[in-house]
């Protein structure tokens, strides 16, 4: 027994921190290094990275070493070398794509194709976790863990991170209460909090479903835009309020709204998205201009909380035939496709045809 912090509490402080520009260090097979995420370093910080006697990296996903024509000799991620007199401006520039197009030339580019890249690796994992840029600055230092002792800061081992990094973090539930709505007087909301101290996940219980039958289901991922202020570019919110206006009618339901803004990349992250869209790209082109894959989503959460419900089987509301494929090898049943067809708009016609042609949606 320890008062001390374990690794789930050890991430949640090293993406607080990350958040915050504040440097964490990360270990692996004997290495270590200061991580710092691109999005918040500060003057001060990025100075003090050059008197390490390191040769500091910059580490992007190799979506984003696409769009910057920059070698990704490790595959999924590159490893740029810092040029002299390097400031937070070159180094935001190289991890958010919004002035690409004003500033097309940030190179050449130089890459590291040496070594191992599992701190860099992690370092991107955790700035995702975040919900930051994935971009991060590495400096290897000596004697990680003495270091971090040193600086007062978050230490992380990343073998030991990986699982939890990869993994679906086990959710709680908190409470449910009853909770009248104009969709049905017969509404009840449960509220699921996360092992990981991130967000927490609601599933809206319509009537008294039986958990021996397959129930009509909605995984909602949120969408502060659509849902909230009614925007006119997706088809959220009128997904929303038709998913639920259908489970009152039929007397039963379960809409799972889970808290993964942005296909998951996050609601700051998703407005950079946007703008990029004003810019020309549609929105598969928009996340791999900043670094993300077209979906960042897991819809494992959803499994877990209809599991931990007592259901095992679903009528799935959806055009997404990902989210099937994904609650079948969660071990929740679908025995039935229900379309959802609603909110198309003169504003996101040509995003439901992204959806369509790239993502697969079923419009």
């Amino acid at each position: 027994m320890s008062f001390a912090p374990n690794i789930v509490e050890r991430l949640a402080r090293a993406e607080a921190d990350l958040r915050m520009g504040v440097p964490i260090v990360l270990t692996h097979a004997g290495r270590a290094a200061v991580v710092i995420a691109a999005e918040t370093v500060s003057r001060d910080r990025l100075d003090l990275l050059a008197t390490l006697g390191s040769d500091p990296v910059l580490a992007i996903t190799a979506r984003r070493a696409e769009t910057l024509k920059a070698r990704a000799y490790d595959g999924d991620l590159a490893r740029i070398h810092l040029p002299d007199g390097v400031d937070p401006g070159w180094v935001q520039g190289i991890a958010d794509p919004q002035d690409d197009l004003r500033k097309p030339m940030k190179g050449p580019l130089s890459t590291q194709r040496d070594g191992d890249a599992t701190l860099s690796r992690t370092a991107i994992r955790l700035t995702k976790a975040a919900r930051l840029l994935p971009s991060a600055l590495v400096a290897e230092v000596e004697n990680g863990p003495a270091f971090a002792l040193e600086h007062g800061l978050t230490l992380v081992p990343a073998a030991d991170a990986a699982p939890y990094l990869s993994d679906t973090s086990p959710l709680h539930p908190v409470v449910h209460a009853r909770l009248p709505m104009a969709a049905a007087e017969a509404g009840r909301l449960h509220i699921f909090r996360p092992e990981n101290s991130g967000e927490e996940h609601y599933a809206i219980e319509i009537g008294r479903p039986p958990r021996d039958k397959p129930v009509l289901a909605r995984l909602h991922s949120a969408c502060f835009t659509g849902d909230v202020l009614g925007s006119l570019k997706c088809d959220c919110g009128p997904q929303l309020r038709a998913a639920l206006a259908q489970m009152g009618h039929e007397g039963a339901g379960v809409l799972l709204y889970l808290n993964q803004e942005g296909r998951g990349i996050g609601l700051a992250n998703k407005m950079r998205a946007y703008s990029l869209q004003d810019q020309g790209f549609d929105t598969v082109e928009a996340n791999h201009r900043l670094g993300f894959e077209d979906d960042e989503r897991d819809f494992r959460i959803g499994s877990n909380i209809l599991k931990e419900m007592g259901f095992s089987s679903i009528r799935l509301l959806t055009n997404n035939p990902r989210k099937i494929e994904m609650m079948q090898s969660a071990g929740v049943q679908v025995t039935e496709r229900v379309p959802l067809k609603v909110g198309e708009s003169a504003f996101n016609r040509a995003y439901l045809a992204t959806k369509a042609d790239k993502s697969g949606h079923l419009l």
